[in-house]
């Protein structure tokens, strides 16, 4: 009986210390854990890129290890918590796989491949309008394969009928608020019901301003997270409550920091959109946010735990940004897949351009940078367009192309068509079809400047404004005044001659030809609110009046097609043997000399300047008044002997 008795303690010290191991991993002693595999900003990446980094098949691979991998949780205390896998939008649009995104809906047929269990929408998913997003989750739907859920709380509300087949569309997939999720615990000592997790979506304000066709409606996100919060708490019994936002955060700001701020409840924010990594979670009172980076190079790995008390506290026992590199073996199913997809690219979109997906355009004896990348997209869309004009070529004062709409640079080695889409890979035209198109507009010199100080000074708020291009050359000091930068700019007037230019003023009431992308164009109204009201940029036509439909100003070729930016550089790199890097479109100047500060003088400098000198004025009048009463009150004039 005694051997009975101490076996049967042997057997419940044996229990109490494996829950023991469970409920006390960590220092917060948690009695709930989920690990969390997540990414965001995959834009359509199945294969490396030219650095050799990210790829879905690579990505198929990694997600496959990961869930077999226990998470360590404390010093000898490794253990399976139940895992999701979770993306917080814009998987598409970043490769050529996107020009089949609505008649094949690749890539969230690749999520369902790789085992995803919920995603939702970044403002990417828009690109191609309400029709095109219809199509794809269509296409998704009648492909019949396992597909992740979808969530979005805030945008799926129509402005107008253009945007209606979207929201159709949305209910028939169906993508709702949110969805809950279970998961049994394979904890051997714990007899506990299925974990469950609820994970909601959300679009952020910056992101509907970077869809101006989506046709959606926004509800602010605060009061749509607040609302979905609430009925989860009512409803589901969630153990976990998980945001997928595609708003964007950094550390100490952001759209997410605010969310977490406003909003209670939330357990987790993946927060997608801004392209952010962050090293280490950033925890904002009882939240955590989370960012992996963009293009398929990290995967996300967190393990978050949370307490059975008054205060739920949420603390996490692992973070990790696992890099998709070469070290990682391509997973042969997701490899089939893509390469299924990477035909109907070239049979349904390719043939039509005369090019190849890995048709080899041009070499390069190096890497471009961003900047150099830029500069020669302006030059590939002034010869394109002067190319296809011929003898009725207008000269195009300035060629711009935006960092926003730059996705990746020239790199060292074999330049293919596919690398070439990849630079330009956003958005579709008028006519649905995949790129943006080129539009052809006329500026005031007065805003052609304003244009400059846009780079000068508005990036520094928005770095998707940062300009580059051909034609223009500009000088700015980043330590002058904002919105008054620009210490000079000047056109390279066209002599001629290929290889001779002509550095010319310009004149603020003169008409200049412009050239950019459809988006470029559209984005154009962002600059008078970014700027505070003090910078307009007007697009006009050749006689001057303004222009209020840019689709009106897209390039046709002599065939009737539209003239896309992509293709415009992919044309312009296979006429060259070697790539050299185009002339340089601004140059920084920096200097805090008193004199360059101030001159050349623009009205912002003079407005803060007379500002500071009639306060320091107001200062010196104010401090005389002051001194006099001080030396009044200390003389006072004798009224004579009043004792009586």
């Amino acid at each position: 009986m005694r051997i009975l008795r101490r076996w049967a303690a042997a057997v419940l010290a044996g229990v109490l210390l494996g829950s023991l191991v469970v409920f006390t991993a960590g220092a917060n002693a948690p009695s709930l854990g989920l690990t969390i595999l997540f990414t965001h900003d995959t834009h359509d990446h199945f294969y490396p890129d030219a650095a050799d980094m990210g790829g879905y098949t690579r990505l198929a691979t990694l997600l496959r290890e990961q869930r077999e991998t226990p998470a360590h949780v404390g010093e000898g205390a490794d253990y399976f918590y139940p895992t999701v896998t979770l993306d917080a939008g814009d998987f598409s649009m970043g490769s050529l796989f996107q020009t089949v995104y609505a008649t094949d809906a690749p890539e969230l047929r690749a999520l369902g491949a790789m085992g995803y269990d919920v995603v939702t929408l970044g403002n990417h998913e828009f690109d191609y309008r309400p029709q095109g997003l219809a199509d794809m989750l269509t296409a998704a739907k009648e492909s019949g394969e396992t597909l992740p859920a979808i969530v979005q709380a805030n945008y799926r509300t129509a402005k107008d009928d253009s945007a209606q087949v979207a929201v159709e569309a949305m209910e028939h997939y169906p993508v709702t608020d949110y969805t809950v999720i279970e998961r049994a615990d394979p904890n051997p000592f714990l007899d506990q019901k299925p974990l469950r997790i609820a994970v909601f979506g959300v679009m952020g304000v910056d992101s509907d301003e970077c869809a101006p066709m989506s046709g959606m409606a926004l509800e602010p996100v605060a009061e749509a997270a607040r609302r979905v919060v609430a009925e989860i708490q009512e409803k589901e019994e969630a153990d976990f409550i998980i945001c997928l936002s595609h708003s964007g955060t950094e550390e100490g700001k952001g759209e997410d920091y605010e969310l977490a701020k406003a909003v209670s409840g939330i357990d987790l924010i993946i927060s997608g959109h801004t392209h952010t990594t962050l090293p280490e979670p950033i925890q904002v009172n009882n939240t955590l946010i989370v960012s992996c980076g963009p293009y398929t190079q990290n995967l996300g790995r967190i393990t978050i735990h949370k307490k059975v008390s008054p205060d739920h506290e949420v603390t996490y026992s692992e973070y990790e940004l696992i890099p998709i590199d070469g070290s990682i073996a391509p997973d042969p199913e997701m490899e089939a897949l893509a390469k299924e997809f990477q035909g109907r690219v070239n049979e349904n979109y390719l043939k039509d351009y005369g090019l190849g997906y890995d048709e080899v355009l041009t070499r390069s004896g190096r890497d471009f940078t961003i900047a150099e990348t830029g500069d020669l997209i302006g030059e590939a869309y002034i010869s394109t367009v002067r190319a296809m004009e011929g003898e009725d070529y207008v000269p195009i004062a300035f060629a711009v192309a935006p960092d926003g709409v730059i996705r990746d640079r020239l790199r060292a080695g074999e330049v293919t068509t596919a690398q070439a889409f990849d630079v330009l890979s956003l958005g579709s035209g008028a006519d649905g079809s995949p790129g943006y198109p080129l539009v052809s507009v006329y500026l005031t010199g007065k805003d052609l400047k304003n244009t400059f100080e846009v780079d000068a000074s508005v990036s520094a708020l928005m770095p998707a404004a940062q300009l580059f291009g051909a034609g223009c050359q500009w000088r700015y000091n980043p330590h002058r005044m904002f919105l008054d930068r620009v210490i000079g700019c000047s056109i390279w007037e066209d002599t001629g001659a290929s290889t001779v230019r002509r550095a010319v003023p310009i004149d603020d009431d003169q008409l200049y030809r412009v050239v950019a992308d459809l988006y470029s164009g559209q984005m154009l109204g962002t600059v008078k609110s970014k700027s505070m009201g003090l910078l307009t940029v007007t697009p006009r036509d050749e006689e001057g009046n303004v222009v209020e439909d840019l689709e009106s100003r897209i390039l046709h070729s002599k065939d009737g097609s539209e003239v896309k930016a992509w293709y415009a550089l992919a044309a312009y790199l296979k006429g060259q043997e070697e790539l050299t890097p185009a002339p340089v479109s601004k140059m920084v100047v920096e200097s805090w000399n008193p004199v360059h500060l101030l001159f050349p003088m623009g009205a912002p400098t003079a407005i803060v300047l007379c500002a500071v000198l009639l306060a320091l004025l107001l200062a010196a009048v104010i401090l005389r008044k002051a001194r006099r009463r001080k030396t009044s009150s200390h003389y006072r004039p004798y009224r004579g002997n009043r004792s009586r």
